[in-house]
């Protein structure tokens, strides 16, 4: 979770291990961001390049409640139904209230080919991007922007999406799934980033 401090400031602070918002002493940590690095051809308009990295001044310890989550291969795409969890604080549903706890729930693939129809998403969806969800019931929402589409494969867990975009006509649209940066499209970006950084 990434938190400004002070809006004049722009200064920003990530907290680890968080599930219920409303606990104040839970045992999570507060970490100090360095910099925040956000793609040079990020699109705001077209949604594309839709990824950015935080450089925390210092390394955090794992824990119980912190861990790390490993980058997918380079290109790699995951198969139409692939089961992926979702997780985020965002709303519990269109025009609903923001979760105070962690929620998180199975957002299976929608590969490209179907993703990219014409009565799904059409080609506001790019080959850069992973679609999940789409069945009506179960997607992100406002607020769950940034979070992560977390899948296991071989026995770990990977980050193959990060939170993009959803439908305006509702959070749990039939044939709208949630949208996603797909990492594995971005993995020789992100390795030049944390080398020069």
């Amino acid at each position: 979770m990434l938190m400004a401090n002070d809006s004049s400031t722009l200064t920003y602070r990530v907290v680890l291990g968080k599930h219920d918002l409303s606990a104040e002493d839970d045992g999570s940590v507060v970490a100090e961001v360095e910099k925040i690095i956000v793609h040079e051809k990020w699109n705001s308009f077209l949604i594309i390049n839709d990824i950015a990295l935080i450089k925390l001044t210092e390394p955090v310890q794992e824990s119980d409640t912190i861990q790390a989550a490993c980058l997918p291969p380079n290109g790699l795409e995951l198969e139409n139904g692939y089961p992926c969890e979702i997780t985020g604080w965002g709303r519990l549903w269109t025009n609903g209230p923001l979760a105070d706890v962690l929620q998180q729930a199975l957002l299976p693939v929608v590969d490209y080919a179907t993703c990219s129809q014409k009565d799904w998403w059409g080609s506001l969806v790019r080959t850069s991007m992973v679609c999940a969800g789409g069945d009506g019931v179960v997607s992100g929402c406002n607020g769950d922007s940034g979070g992560p589409l977390n899948c296991q494969r071989d026995g770990l867990w990977e980050v193959h999406g990060i939170v993009s975009f959803g439908s305006s006509w509702g959070c749990n649209t039939v044939k709208k799934p949630t949208v996603f940066t797909r990492v594995s499209a971005y993995i020789d970006w992100i390795n030049e980033k944390i080398s020069e950084n």
